[in-house]
Order: structure tokens, then C-alpha cells, then sequence
């Protein structure tokens, strides 16, 4: 298979924000422990979730950017643009960290509930300070729910050095990285953190479906139209989604579990998020086969106002995330000291989505303000 490697159209491909935008209201939802919604999220009925869809878009972004600034500016303009935003990314995680630190600690301190200090990896900061903030700033260590940021990091940097060859030889390059992605999980390549050992989402693995996403930027999803939209291949997408549900299901309630052959479960239990397991990859891309045949670049649906809360937190995505990795430990203390009451479940789950929409609409506002600006009273404009 020849691909061709030329970047993308310019227009702005709205699925990309939409599907990013609902990726971060499940990880908000995702990380509330003892959330009743949650379970409207995908990670309740299949093999991957919002982390996966995240990182191959993440991916795909990076790409057809850069791909497209380097054919037109030259490769050390696009890597510059990657190293930026590899450090805009690192500064707002130390920023989010050292935030969720003192959130957890406060609440911890007001409520005496010393339990989350450990539960989110919080006491052996506030124990030593010093050394444990050093290796905050090497990304070895972070508490709990702080791990895709540091990943999403260290795949740029990687994919700096990567994208010249990714523009030029594709194939080439996903398949180097498949064979990074075997060699990690057999070998058992993994990066060290502090003091769990290594990282929650091991980089060897996870780096795939960047780099899947990449390809697919670059040509991969045009060379692969002809397999994609058939109807076997869209069959078999249905019968793997069908498949993961119900696995998963039954592993999740017990009620179903014993409707299910324990051989059959056995693989699957538990799912192997960290080295990204290979059943997670394919519900993923069985995933993508039936979204894109549902929801294809011109669809009418994209234009419906009740998704453009969705799209506009996915044109904000870090802001976003951010947001809600410090609002999913405030609904967390809030279901904790109502007993877990289900009211409250929903109202913290609605309202964390509510407040993570309005940091997005009201982050736009400004730059909307300032395109209606003439030219000369823009900030940072030519007078």
C-alpha cells in the first residue's frame, strides 16, 4: 500500500474537536469515583475509552499541523511548533499538579479524611516536598489522575525527531513504531515513576496509537477508504463492538458474569490499560470504522447546537482537561460526605460538565473580542 503523504485539507475537521470535547467529559466523569454517570461513558461497554480516543487524536492533530507547517515552512519550523507546545503542555501540568496538591490537601486537612492523601498519591509530597516536586519536574512522579499529560509530553518530543521521516515515509514509520509497541510488551519496557514503580500509561505501548493516529493524518485513512467502507469490514466492526460490550459488562456486574464462560472473560480480566493490550487497539479502530461510516465529515449532525458545548471544550481541550482533573477530586469529597447519595452524584457530575463548558466558552470569548478589534487596538497588534 503507497501512501501519500501530503497534509490535509486546511478546513478544520469539526469531528476532531466534537470527539475530543466528549473524550474530556468522560475522563472527568471517569476519575469520580463512585459516579453514577460514569456509566454513560464507553469505558463501561468496551475493551478501550477516552484515554485511547484522546491519544489517537492527539496524534492525528499533531500531525496534520506539523505535516503541513513543515511542507510549507521546512521541518525545523514544525519541530519549534512541537517543542512549544510539548512546553505549554509541561508547564500546565506542574501548574495543575502543584493545584490538585494543595486541593487534596486542604479538603483532606478541613474534612479529617487523611485517606485521600494516600488514595491520590498526595502524602508522600506533602512527607517531602522537595524531592518529590524534583521528580515532579522529571514526570516521575504525579498523583493519581495526573498520568495523560505526562505521556501526551513525552510523545511530542518523540514526535518531533519522528515527523520527518513520518512526512516522508509513513509506512515506514507506523511500522517502526508497531515494532516498538511488540518489543515493549514482551520485553516489559516501561518508564520508572515515583513511588509506584513505572508509569501508568507505559510510553513503549501507548506511543502506537499516536503514531497510529499520525499515519492516519498523513494518508493512512485515504489508502485505507477501499477496506474501510466495505460492508464486511463494517460487519466485523459491529460484531467486535458487540463482543467487547459484552465482555465487559460481564466482567464489570457480577450479576451478568455468571451468564458469561469464565474462559471467555478470562483474557480480558482485567483489561491491560498500562502496556495497552492488543483488544483494546482493535475496539478502538472498530470503534473509529463505525463512527466515521455514521458521522462522516460533512454531516448535517455536526451542525446541531446541542453538540456545540461538545465542540467548543474540544477546541479548548487543555484548559478543559485541566479544569476537570481538579473538579473530579472537589465531586469525589462532595459524594464521599454525602455517603454517596445518588443526587449528589448527578449534581456534581452535572455541574463539573456545566463549570469545564463555561471555562471553554468563556476562554473563546477574549479571542472573539479581539478578532472584531481593528488591527490597531489588538493586543500585541501593529499600530
Amino acid at each position: 500500500m503507497r501512501l501519500c503523504a501530503d497534509p490535509l485539507p486546511a478546513a478544520r475537521d469539526v469531528r476532531l474537536d466534537l470527539l475530543r470535547g466528549l473524550a474530556n467529559w468522560a475522563i472527568f466523569l471517569d476519575h469520580i469515583p463512585h459516579e453514577v454517570l460514569s456509566w454513560t461513558t464507553i469505558k463501561h461497554y468496551g475493551f478501550s475509552d477516552a484515554a485511547d480516543q484522546f491519544v489517537f487524536i492527539s496524534g492525528y492533530t499533531a500531525a496534520l499541523v506539523s505535516g503541513r507547517l513543515m511542507i510549507e515552512r521546512g521541518y525545523v519550523a514544525a519541530a519549534s511548533r512541537l517543542a512549544r507546545r510539548a512546553f505549554t503542555l509541561y508547564a500546565a501540568h506542574i501548574t495543575v499538579g502543584m493545584i490538585y496538591i494543595a486541593v487534596i490537601a486542604c479538603v483532606s486537612r478541613q474534612f479529617h479524611d487523611p485517606d485521600d492523601l494516600n488514595q491520590f498519591n498526595v502524602a508522600v509530597f506533602l512527607n517531602t516536598p522537595f524531592p518529590e516536586f524534583v521528580q515532579a519536574l522529571a514526570l516521575r512522579y504525579r498523583p493519581v489522575n495526573l498520568d495523560v499529560l505526562p505521556l501526551y509530553i513525552l510523545l511530542l518530543a518523540a514526535f518531533a525527531p519522528a515527523l520527518w521521516l513520518m512526512v516522508r515515509r509513513p509506512n515506514l514509520t507506523l511500522a517502526g513504531s508497531i515494532a516498538v509497541y511488540l518489543a515493549g510488551r514482551h520485553l516489559g519496557w516501561n518508564l520508572a515513576a515515583v513511588p509506584s514503580g513505572v508509569w501508568y500509561f507505559n510510553p513503549f505501548a501507548w506511543q502506537l496509537l499516536f503514531f497510529l493516529g499520525a499515519w492516519t493524518a498523513l494518508g493512512g485513512a485515504r489508502a485505507l477508504r477501499p477496506i474501510s467502507q466495505t460492508r464486511t469490514v463494517f460487519w466485523l466492526a459491529i460484531a467486535t463492538l458487540v463482543f467487547s460490550s459484552v465482555v465487559t459488562m460481564a466482567i464489570r456486574t457480577p450479576d451478568l458474569g455468571g451468564l458469561v464462560p469464565h474462559w471467555i472473560l478470562q483474557p480480558f480480566d482485567p483489561n491491560d490499560k498500562t502496556n495497552l493490550a492488543p483488544y483494546r487497539i482493535a475496539h478502538f479502530i472498530a470503534l473509529a470504522v463505525v463512527v466515521t461510516r455514521f458521522l462522516p465529515v460533512d454531516s448535517p449532525i455536526l451542525q446541531w447546537r446541542s453538540l456545540a458545548p461538545l465542540i467548543k471544550c474540544g477546541r479548548n481541550s487543555l484548559r478543559v482537561f485541566c479544569t476537570g482533573i481538579v473538579l473530579s477530586f472537589c465531586a469525589h469529597a462532595a459524594i464521599e460526605l454525602s455517603l454517596n447519595s445518588l443526587w449528589v452524584q448527578i449534581l456534581v457530575g452535572a455541574t463539573g460538565i456545566v463549570l469545564m463548558t463555561a471555562i471553554a466558552y468563556c476562554w473563546t470569548w477574549p479571542k472573539r473580542r479581539n478578532r472584531m478589534l481593528p488591527s490597531h487596538a489588538r493586543p500585541g497588534g501593529i499600530a
